[in-house]
């Protein structure tokens, strides 16, 4: 700040020296002109201009040197003060800083203990959950084990029965003729399920001469009402697909060669029995259905391609139980089309009737309805007309209030019949009057 007062000093007395020379320069303009006598004259007020000048202008600076001096030691005791100041903020500062860190490590001491306290009970809570839980936990997994070995026990125990009847089942199964009562029951089942009575025969000769009886044979409908006969056989070769199954687990390529070809030729020399003994156009179809009752020996018989060979070579079609289901269900809607055909000429009679009957019904809407327009045009004379004229009758007469009205009226209903039909006869007439 001093250094800027002292440039603000320097700059007046430039001004000042330059104002001075500037007049000394006019005043030298004018006085060139003048007699040399003048010239002394001028020189000695100027002499005189310039040192009282210069007098002013050190008496200006020593009054300027004063100030600043004076402005120095202001500033120096504000300086002191304003540290003083600072000093006593700092310390105030630091006094409450320290106060309010004691504060607050008091407040964070407490925070802690109370923290965990807190802690200590939920972890003791937690504890005490998780005992309890456990322990439930591990006595309902003993329980649940308990109650499953219990059952594995009884699975053991059915495995073994199972067992001992498959065991059993197998010894049936060695048998060629229960083996075919057995496919013939289950196929008994599935016609029995899918079909009607009266859609299959059991037993059935389908030539009409020897003895050969087919075990089942569907009844389709033939020319001049004599059905045609679908023939429908079981057949089981257990043997070869129990060698095959045996060959399979075995791993041996030849064993499984060699009961592929075996159950090959058993089932062609079955088919080839199907065909000479129960296939006879036009009794029967051209085809018949070979039905096998396990659902692994039909898939083997397709693997092999037997299907299209027993197909072309002898008009024999392979059938398992989902396939046998498939095929009835394809021939019931077959029946169901052909008696709606034949039943298409009842609808149309039965239609023609219910047109001829339904035209009458027609005429007699149309007659009750005119009855019914007659009917409420009567009921609107009558409550139009006859109503405003007996309206009119009753003006005349004076009307009571509701309490009196109410007696007379509920007297009236307590009367006997005889003098309500007076009542309504007397009624009647006054309409009649009115």
């Amino acid at each position: 700040m001093m250094t800027t007062i002292t440039m603000i000093i320097a700059a007046a007395a430039l001004a000042v020296s330059v104002l001075v020379l500037l007049n000394l320069r006019q005043m030298s303009r004018r006085t060139q002109d003048t007699p040399r006598e003048t010239g002394q004259a001028v020189h000695d007020a100027f002499q005189s201009y310039s040192e009282g000048i210069w007098r002013n202008m050190r008496d200006a600076s020593d009054l300027q040197n004063e100030r600043l001096e004076e402005l120095d030691k202001k500033f120096r005791v504000l300086e002191l003060t304003n540290e003083q100041k600072l000093d006593n903020i700092r310390n105030t500062m630091l006094q409450q800083l320290s106060a309010i860190n004691n504060s607050l490590n008091e407040q964070l001491t407490q925070m802690n203990r109370e923290n965990t306290r807190h802690l200590d009970q939920m972890r003791q809570t937690v504890d005490e959950k998780l005992q309890k839980t456990l322990e439930e936990r591990i006595g309902q997994s003993f329980q649940l084990v308990s109650k499953q070995l219990e059952q594995v026990s009884r699975g053991l125990g059915e495995m073994q029965n199972l067992a001992r009847g498959v065991g059993d089942l197998k010894k049936v199964l060695s048998n060629v003729k229960t083996r075919g009562n057995l496919g013939e029951i289950q196929l008994g089942a599935i016609l029995e399920e899918i079909l009607a009575p009266e859609q299959y025969e059991q037993n059935v000769n389908t030539k009409g001469t020897g003895r050969e009886f087919v075990e089942f044979a569907v009844k389709l409908p033939g020319s001049g009402g004599n059905p045609v006969w679908l023939p429908i056989d079981s057949k089981f070769p257990a043997d070869s697909y129990v060698q095959l199954s045996d060959a399979y687990e075995e791993g041996d390529p030849d064993a499984v060669k060699a009961a592929k070809n075996q159950l090959v030729r058993t089932m062609k020399n079955e088919a080839k029995d199907i065909r000479e003994k129960y296939i006879a156009p036009p009794n029967t179809t051209d085809f018949g259905i070979m039905f096998l009752p396990s659902e692994g020996l039909y898939a083997e018989a397709l693997r092999l391609g037997m299907a299209e060979a027993l197909q072309n070579e002898y008009k024999v079609t392979l059938a398992g139980p989902t396939t046998m289901a498939a095929l009835l269900n394809s021939l019931q809607m077959g029946f169901k089309t052909l008696a709606i055909q034949e039943r298409s000429s009842q609808v149309w009679e039965t239609l023609a009737a219910v047109k001829t009957e339904f035209a009458k019904f027609e005429d007699e809407l149309l007659r009750a309805q005119k009855n019914i327009d007659q009917v409420n045009e009567r009921l609107n004379r009558l409550v139009g007309v006859r109503t405003r004229a007996v309206r009119r009758t009753l003006d005349r007469v004076g009307s009571l209030d509701e309490a009196a009205a109410e007696s007379i009226i509920g007297a009236g209903e307590q009367d006997d019949p005889g003098e309500a039909a007076e009542a309504r006869d007397s009624g009647v007439s006054l309409d009649e009057e009115g």
